[in-house]
């Protein structure tokens, strides 16, 4: 499916905010894609994918490094799972783990670990639990393993496997991949960190467990598109409409609690908060993930609308303020996608 093209300078804030970011950031190359009512009204490249005077102009195939955005990946497969009936969304984790006589895992279900609301956390190399489950939100690793080999182990298939068999292959992406590190190809950038983010290491895994997955700014827009269409593919319901209905609703155990809002890993739009990702312009209902690497790719339903940027920048520079850097990045999308309205 090919989006028709009617790119507008209504999104030039956002071409800014951007390009402000990336300075900022130190970032060598960024990308922004905006799709609107079922067309690209923005598309823009800047700079190299490395520091490198030779360096690769990113470009449309170019990839990026996106860390946690992976999430909305994971968060399909969970949802693929639960909708076909390998697991139910409340089942205990006990059932699926091989050490389930810890009493870590005591009270902890699949809906827990999909909503950052599952309490585990790693000390000193041991599982252990901070809170009871449900009665507070911390974004942590373990759950993200969990999830990934119980999927695998009750449904056959890796994430990758699934991803690649219902949405990849259909669809026909060709810059969406878990890369082999031992075998990097020209196409992607290579993500600068500070010599203090030296820990930080990517694997040769790609069954979808790893953080070394690449993508490129239009195929992230894309699946951010298939999201918003819940699951049809021009004229083709390629994906049970549920199942992202199910990824993309708020899936919290108790979504009165002030905290975090989540469906299956996405971050979902609430009530106004200081500690949302999501600015306080966004509507209700409007869903997004951040990745370590300040990509980000936000979803805004009310107004039919996708929107990512792409950097190559591991964390962030001294006195970069990530969280109001993403939260006023919505709100601009979100001011200028008013606009569009209103022609």
């Amino acid at each position: 499916m090919l989006l028709k093209h009617d790119y507008t300078n209504l999104f030039e804030d956002v071409h800014t905010h951007v390009k402000e970011s990336a300075e900022k950031l130190g970032a060598s190359g960024s990308a922004l894609f905006i799709i609107q009512n079922d067309k690209v009204v923005t598309e823009s490249y800047f700079g190299k994918q490395s520091h490198a005077t030779n360096a690769r102009k990113v470009q449309a195939d170019t990839q990026f490094h996106i860390a946690s955005v992976r999430k909305a990946y994971i968060g399909f497969a969970a949802a693929y799972a639960i909708y076909h009936g390998y697991i139910s969304i409340d089942d205990p984790i006990q059932h699926f783990v091989e050490d389930s006589h810890l009493s870590a895992y005591e009270g902890v279900t699949i809906r827990h670990l999909l909503t950052h609301t599952h309490r585990l956390n790693i000390v000193d190399g041991e599982l252990v639990s901070d809170y009871y489950p449900g009665e507070s939100w911390a974004y942590r690793g373990p759950s993200i393993d969990l999830l990934t080999s119980i999927i695998l182990k009750t449904t056959g298939q890796s994430v990758a496997d699934i991803v690649k068999e219902q949405v990849f292959d259909p669809v026909g992406f060709q810059s969406t991949e878990w890369i082999k590190m031992s075998q990097p190809h020209p196409k992607i950038t290579n993500t600068i960190r500070d010599t203090d983010n030296i820990y930080w290491t990517e694997t040769d895994v790609v069954d979808g467990s790893g953080m070394n997955m690449y993508v490129s700014a239009k195929e992230l827009a894309l699946w951010g598109y298939l999201h918003l269409k819940e699951g049809k593919w021009g004229d083709q319901q390629i994906i049970p409409r549920e199942i992202i209905q199910l990824a993309t609703s708020i899936q919290t155990p108790n979504p009165k609690l002030p905290i975090h809002k989540n469906g299956c890993l996405w971050f979902v739009k609430d009530t106004n908060h200081s500690f949302n990702q999501i600015g306080d312009a966004v509507p209700k209902g409007s869903y997004q993930l951040l990745g370590y690497t300040n990509v980000a790719l936000l979803v805004i339903p009310e107004e039919n609308l996708v929107a990512v940027r792409m950097f190559n920048r591991y964390g962030s520079s001294e006195g970069f303020d990530y969280l109001n850097d993403i939260r006023s990045f919505g709100d601009t999308v979100y001011k200028c996608s008013k606009q569009t309205s209103t022609m």
